[in-house]
């Protein structure tokens, strides 16, 4: 027979809720500046910049030194571990800034994937041991909610019932210790873009993870009303011949979404997963359009999607500042107006924002 333990008090409930909710504000996403060393040397390569301490903390100063008018479309920032020591040129330590533009401050804490024996390259992702402690210190040094990657992917025999079952597993782990020390867990089940599949499959195999990690999340106690999903889109694979529309896109996105993720969750911050900045904006605008009954906010967590152009801009030198940032903003601005599906092109996107940011089996 179940029988209901408490796991949260009326307090720290209500305190998991305000926070998710001041994320996902309406017209506010998600800053996903959280690469870890090896992915931002990625980045700064593709535009001749040495991958040093002091580099990555410039480049992620610029992010953070915008206008704090930049507060009315991001409502949170995911963290690097070494990010949230770092200060900015102006002395202080970078979550103070984030938190003084009224923007709530996240931290990835998950520690990569491993692989899972006998299955074609599947994986679990590791970092349990240790993260109720590491929670409790994030927390006092100022984090409000975390976010832990699992990876699954489509292929002839994958996602196989060990990955779906395992991987749902750990992030229902992760969330219950998350909760427990006042971080709003972000849920991320990322099912990857790699692979020739069309989109009706990616929507079945969407279906089933999301069904798999909601299972997973009530049989650990988990507060709903507490957590955000961090979702792929439903999309073909990149090698599939047929091209989508965003509207097609937007329509399994959402119907996958009806049929899996109760109305409980406040929101859905989609991952861009490779999309380049402009069809990631137009993917989620679609989403937004859908004529269904969409109960959760659907927005944005970005990373190569928001900073792409800004990167671009910057090339590393020191009088591009000001471009850089330029870029940051107005891209940050589209992807607010999409997550409300206000975003009318206006047919002027420049090069960097059509880029396709594809990885194949993206590590992050």
């Amino acid at each position: 027979m179940t029988h209901q333990f408490p796991s949260l008090s009326p307090e720290q409930k209500k305190e998991l809720s305000d926070i998710a909710q001041r994320i996902v504000a309406p017209g506010k996403g998600i800053l996903a500046a959280d690469e870890s060393t090896g992915t931002m040397g990625k980045r700064l390569q593709k535009i001749n910049v040495e991958n040093n301490e002091e580099n990555r903390r410039y480049f992620r100063d610029l992010l953070f030194s915008v206008d704090p008018s930049i507060s009315k479309s991001v409502g949170g920032v995911i963290f690097f571990h070494e990010t949230l020591y770092q200060k900015s040129d102006s002395g202080k330590l970078f979550p103070q800034v984030v938190k003084e533009k009224g923007i709530v401050v996240g931290i990835k804490v998950d520690k990569g994937t491993a692989g899972l024996n006998g299955t074609d390259g599947e994986t679990t992702t590791q970092g349990l041991d240790g993260l109720s402690e590491r929670c409790a210190q994030y927390k006092k040094d100022g984090c409000d909610f975390a976010k832990w990657r699992c990876v699954l992917k489509i292929s002839d025999g994958c996602p196989s019932a060990l990955a779906i079952a395992e991987n749902a597993n750990v992030l229902a782990r992760y969330a219950s210790i998350c909760q427990q020390n006042g971080l709003v867990p972000i849920v991320e089940p990322e099912i990857l873009p790699d692979g020739d599949h069309n989109l009706q499959r990616c929507q079945y195999v969407t279906e089933k993870v999301l069904a798999a990690v909601y299972k997973a999340l009530s049989d650990h106690h988990v507060y709903l009303e507490g957590t955000l999903l961090k979702p792929n889109m439903v999309t073909a694979g990149h090698s599939c011949p047929k091209k989508f529309t965003p509207q097609e896109v937007a329509m399994a996105t959402v119907t996958a979404l009806r049929r899996t993720v109760p109305s409980a969750v406040p929101g859905i911050c989609f991952l861009s997963g490779g999309q380049s900045e402009e069809e990631a904006s137009l993917n989620l605008n679609a989403i937004n359009q859908v004529p269904l009954l969409r109960p959760w906010k659907l927005t944005f967590s970005y990373g190569r999607a928001l900073q792409a152009s800004a990167l671009a801009a910057w090339q590393g030198k020191v009088a591009n500042k000001a471009a850089a940032q330029d870029a940051f903003c107005t891209r940050a601005k589209i992807n607010g107006l999409a997550s409300k599906g206000e975003y009318k092109p206006s047919g002027s996107a420049d090069q960097s924002s059509m880029q396709s940011l594809y990885t194949a089996s993206y590590v992050y």
